[in-house]
């Protein structure tokens, strides 16, 4: 009896030589460590990473939230291949303190992990 399996294909893969951050749920790539900005963040679950850019995450639509920092204007992204809500993209910062954040993204550290390369 031969066993059929779905296999994982990811829209993108991250170098290999690279540390990463993969989705915990189904371990697509989503970021490399280089693009992390700054661990000190905090999502709607608790803590969560600032990066400036991710792949195999889709957006949402946008709508004003008022967060721990001010007014902005965010998108949920979630897991391209588990469809998981991961954290928001920063569409728009209202304060003008805030608006280096624009177009980054927070990933909730309960929904990532360390991929490769973290000896």
């Amino acid at each position: 009896m031969v066993k059929l399996t779905k296999s994982k294909t990811f829209q993108a893969y991250l170098d290999s030589c690279h540390r990463r951050y993969s989705c915990v749920h189904c371990r697509a790539h989503l970021a490399n460590h280089d693009d992390l900005i700054s661990k000190s963040f905090q999502g709607s679950q608790g803590r969560a990473y600032l990066f400036n850019s991710v792949v195999n995450v889709g957006c949402g639509p946008a709508e004003e939230r008022l967060l721990l920092t001010g007014l902005h204007a965010v998108a949920d992204i979630y897991c391209e291949n588990c469809h998981t809500t991961l954290g928001w993209k920063y569409e728009q910062a209202f304060e003008l303190s805030q608006k280096y954040k624009e177009g980054k993204y927070i990933i909730e550290l309960s929904h990532m992990i360390k991929d490769n390369g973290w000896d």
